[in-house]
């Protein structure tokens, strides 16, 4: 079982070679869109990566579950994730810590959320469930 570092450093290494940024811009807290500049897709090509270095199988949806977000008058309001959105979010990203983003949920805040430090932990956990 690799350790949370070995697994930070291949999540880090994934994400400068599918981005094509610099190492010293891949920090735990850097967003893969505002701090990374990817694009939706690029969300593609990082999935396909992770699942390649780590020997896992990714559910579409299930690493960035922006479908979520679409369409539901119950969970996004006015620009607003509802409070039963945020519980959709727990549900469906567990890895995530949505305390913050609970606070101010505005749907344009959503992608401040992929952080490198998140794609590791749902590696993480991805890796100890041992979910091929």
């Amino acid at each position: 079982m690799a350790t949370k570092e070995e697994i930070y450093a291949k999540v880090s290494a994934t994400l400068i070679e599918a981005l094509n940024v610099e190492e010293d811009e891949v920090k735990p807290t850097s967003t893969l869109q505002g701090d990374l500049g990817a694009e939706s897709i690029d969300y593609l090509d990082i999935v396909f990566r992770l699942e390649r270095e780590f020997g896992i199988k990714i559910p579409r949806n299930e690493l960035f579950p922006e479908a979520v977000l679409q369409g539901d008058p119950d969970i996004v309001q006015n620009g607003k994730v509802t409070p039963k959105g945020i519980e959709e979010l727990k549900e469906k990203m567990p890895f995530a810590d949505l305390t913050e983003f609970a606070k101010n949920p505005e749907v344009n805040n959503f992608s401040d959320l992929f952080t490198v430090a998140l794609i590791a932990r749902y590696i993480e956990g991805k890796l100890a469930a041992g979910k091929n």
